[in-house]
């Protein structure tokens, strides 16, 4: 599939698009102006038409006729008089317009809960934006709240504010993320706990804006997304994060989202991801949603250490080479993994050095998906086995030339588990699941500018790829079709998206096992026999 090339609007047309917006709202605003007392007349007349027919409907039908009669009495004696019809006109012209006049007092500041709030915030904040020496200080305990926060505010319907712009002195140290963070802690608190709250620094003009953010959508299940050769969606993030959109099926109706779109291959700069997360955050359902993907180009392995069977239904489907359980399995595979990057990466300098194009055979992409390997090196050191992230060293190293991913998910708890070389060679992280800004920044390598919230729902995080900004992240929604909890639709929707095979059966697995096991010792040997 060849890449698609951006819209000529975003690449260069967003000033003329910022600028055309400024014209228009000028010019609704001045065509509001000029009409309002159209608008406000129309709404009398609606209002005095409303008002006679609740009127004649409130008549008797007996006296209905007397009124009818009246009204044309009426009606012949203004047309009759001089200037009749110009005065009635006129009398009915007052009387909408003043009957359709906004009565609604327009709001010009805060209420009195919104001014204690405010003032309680701003107290809150005196001792970390003031100094005993400043001759005029900007915070001081009983100064004007005004003076810091201006105009620049906004409260939903309960009261809580949505929208805050603080102005603080020059000589404040906003370079410090210790300084920072301990006002983004202030303001986190006193603004009301539960919300995910994004802070933008504006160091030059010395001026703080706090924003709420909106949930992101949890509708998007599994799906065949509109991407490039060696790009991945990890999921969907904010609209003013990234400058690409993809088209989704959101529920029954179909919408653009913004992807956090991870790229692989020989050109990518992070060719492996590390997933962390805690049980029931998502990570298993990411590595699903890897896998689905990934079988659209390339070849996928499954090496699982939980042993849990979350990734049965992959097994015996086209483009699967191997789902494993077993701490044996598990080692014959990523040896196997092992050897095939060595033997790609022989080919292909062989390729080059007689000025052929590379062979078919190593073309095809590689996945490795390795899910809790911590829990494969307590076995294997219990029983005296080499450990199975011992394995991974060729294809971390060597894997982007060789066009091998590997994917390595765990639990925070385990982290330490993880071997100095997954962790130097996975540059691209994602966190999934509840966790503080010392558990992100641990992972990603720096904080997140919002504020994590304790109650999140699965497949929510943050993710970061190689030196980029942290972006919040929706995993979509890619449950196992085999559990009995998966909804009719999701489990249609990720089988939709197998490839072809039939999936093995488990009764016919012990009969199958020789066959497997001899066609793994004939791929094992394989790469020997190339390089011999």
């Amino acid at each position: 599939m060849a890449r698609r090339p951006l819209p000529r609007i975003l690449k260069g047309g967003s000033a003329s698009i910022t600028r055309s917006r400024e014209i228009a709202r000028t010019a609704a605003d001045n065509a509001t102006d000029v009409l309002h007392p159209l608008i406000t007349v129309t709404r009398g007349l609606r209002l005095l038409a409303g008002a006679g027919r609740q009127k004649w409907a409130a008549t008797p039908r007996e006296r209905r006729g007397h009124a009818l009669f009246l009204v044309a009495a009426c009606v012949l004696a203004v047309a009759l008089i001089p200037y009749g019809p110009l005065l009635a006109l006129i009398a009915v012209m007052g009387a909408a317009a003043w009957r359709g006049r906004d009565r609604t007092p327009a709001k010009t500041g805060p209420d009195e809960a919104e001014t204690a709030r405010l003032q309680a915030l701003y107290e809150a904040l005196v001792p970390h934006f003031s100094v005993a020496d400043d001759p005029g200080p900007l915070f001081s305990h009983g100064g004007d709240w005004e003076k810091a926060f201006g105009t620049s505010y906004a409260f939903d319907g309960n009261g809580r504010l949505t929208r805050l712009q603080v102005t603080y002195p020059a000589y404040f140290t906003d370079g410090d993320p210790v300084s920072r963070g301990r006002v983004e802690q202030v303001l986190h608190a006193k603004s009301g706990r539960g919300r995910e709250y994004h802070f933008t620094w504006d160091e030059e003009g010395n001026h703080l804006l706090m924003t709420v953010l909106a949930a992101l959508p949890t509708t998007i299940a599994a799906q065949r997304f509109v991407t490039a050769p060696g790009e991945t969606v990890l999921g969907f993030t904010d609209a003013d994060a990234v400058r690409r959109t993809v088209p989704v099926l959101d529920g029954d109706a179909t919408r653009d989202a913004s992807p956090v779109v991870w790229r692989t291959g020989a050109r990518s700069t992070e060719p492996h991801l590390l997933i962390a997360g805690h049980p029931g955050s998502g990570t298993t359902t990411l590595m699903r949603s890897l896998a689905l993907q990934a079988l659209q180009h390339g070849d996928v392995v499954v090496v699982e250490g939980a042993g849990s069977g979350e990734y049965g239904f992959l097994t015996g489907r086209d483009g699967v080479l191997a789902v494993e359980r077993g701490l044996a399995g598990a080692l014959s595979t990523l040896e196997w993994a092992a050897h095939e990057t060595e033997r790609r990466l022989i080919a292909a300098n062989r390729a080059r050095q007689a000025g052929h194009p590379e062979p078919e055979d190593i073309k095809r992409p590689l996945w490795i998906l390795l899910d809790r390997p911590s829990a494969l090196g307590h076995l294997a050191a219990a029983d005296g086995r080499q450990d199975p992230q011992e394995l991974l060293q060729v294809p971390l190293r060597h894997g982007r030339a060789a066009g091998v991913t590997v994917v390595v998910a765990d639990q925070f708890d385990s982290l330490d588990a993880l071997t100095e070389t997954v962790r130097t060679h996975t540059r691209a992280r994602v966190v999934l699941g509840p966790a503080d800004r010392g558990q992100v920044e641990s992972v990603l390598g720096a904080e997140p500018h919002t504020t994590p919230t304790p109650d999140v729902p699965p497949g929510r995080g943050y993710a970061r790829l190689g030196a980029g900004e942290v972006l919040r992240l929706q995993v979509p929604a890619t449950p196992d079709p085999y559990d009995e909890a998966t909804s009719e639709a999701h489990r249609q929707a990720v089988l939709d998206l197998l490839p072809g095979g039939a999936p093995v059966v488990e009764q016919a697995a012990p009969e199958a096992a020789e066959p497997v096991a001899a066609h793994k010792d004939q791929l094992i040997g394989a790469p020997a026999a190339a390089e011999g």
